[in-house]
């Protein structure tokens, strides 16, 4: 594939977390995050200027200078603007981060070309393998969507992606957003190379299987998922002590229970949910990579673990049964069913 994502290893990293997504993570333990990835064989990481006002983008960069071994994604469609009153480390769109940058939505040719020499610079790496659109879409935007839509269309901001393409500054490029019909919409309208969908195939939901996953086949689009645990409910399960958040916002109760049953299957089988979701991703053909955000050595350390589990057929068989997966969703070792089992 044109992405040329490394299929030995298919975990990738993604980068929200070490740019302070809800919490502080100094330099040195972002470093380390980075250096446990490499070492456990991760060869995939994902960035953005949006993650921390580029606190990510830097992070990433200066762990993987001189490492020619790996690929790299960041995005598009935010610049950072200098911004004098920024001067400290307050929540600001859920980054922990001082960097002292606002920033402005610009899906245009010249504002896609802008944002591709900044990150160039930030992460201080000589090539970006990947662009992604980031955060296109009515979910994002709202009422202002079309604008936005509208500069990367008439605009030019994907002849700009073509173009970095063609001319060998990128290897491939596509979307990274949230949203299935956006995806829908850039397919019908771009020679996309990958989409990186965050949160919306998982245990949890599988309506990429509709339309969305059938056309990135046909297109020969291959998806990155994002978000695997949706939102970390996939991790700490019904029985934390915190907040139990579902799509970054608290989950609802119907939602609650349904995890609450998956929990006693892979109990009862011996199964990490979240090794579950994991490989459940991971089992359709056209998911190349999961990229879990990764915040400390230790969350490397325990997601490299969960890709090892060996999950028995028996278990995926009940989840079908009890009706908490899709029948027509692959998983591993498994065919798809028919509609009529």
């Amino acid at each position: 594939m044109i992405s040329n994502l490394p299929r030995e290893c298919p975990i990738g990293f993604g980068g929200g977390a070490i740019g302070n997504l809800f919490h502080r993570v100094d330099d040195a333990t972002a470093r380390a995050t980075v250096d446990a990835a490499l070492d456990a064989g991760v060869r995939y990481f994902d960035t953005a200027p949006h993650y921390g006002r580029g606190s990510s983008e830097r992070r990433i960069g200066d762990a993987l200078r001189a490492r020619p071994d790996v690929v790299v994604s960041t995005k598009v469609g935010r610049l950072l603007v200098p911004d004098p009153t920024i001067t400290d480390d307050s929540e600001r769109d859920g980054f922990l981060s001082p960097m002292p940058f606002r920033a402005r939505y610009d899906y245009s040719h010249d504002g896609i070309l802008r944002s591709f020499e900044a990150s160039l610079h930030r992460l201080g790496l000589a090539r970006i393998d990947i662009l992604l659109v980031h955060d296109i879409g009515r979910m994002v935007h709202g009422a202002e969507d079309e604008i936005y839509w509208r500069q990367l269309t008439d605009g030019g901001g994907f002849d700009a992606l073509v173009r970095l393409r063609d001319e060998g500054a990128i290897n491939a490029f596509g979307l990274g957003v949230n949203e299935i019909a956006v995806s829908m919409r850039a397919l019908e309208m771009a020679p996309l190379d990958i989409l990186l969908l965050a949160g919306r195939y998982t245990l949890l939901e599988q309506e990429p299987l509709d339309a969305l996953f059938p056309a990135c086949a046909k297109a020969g689009v291959e998806v990155v998922v994002g978000g695997p645990y949706n939102s970390g409910i996939l991790v700490t399960g019904t029985r934390s002590e915190g907040a139990i958040r579902y799509n970054y916002d608290a989950a609802p109760i119907a939602l609650i229970e349904r995890v609450a049953r998956m929990e006693g299957i892979a109990a009862a089988h011996g199964v990490p949910l979240p090794a579950a979701a994991l490989a459940f991703v991971l089992a359709h053909p056209v998911v190349a990579s999961v990229i879990p955000g990764l915040g400390n050595p230790d969350h490397v350390r325990q997601t490299m673990a969960w890709h090892g589990a060996v999950i028995p057929d028996d278990f995926w068989s009940e989840l079908r049964h009890e009706g908490l997966i899709r029948v027509d969703a692959p998983v591993p070792n498994q065919l798809v069913p028919s509609h009529g089992e």
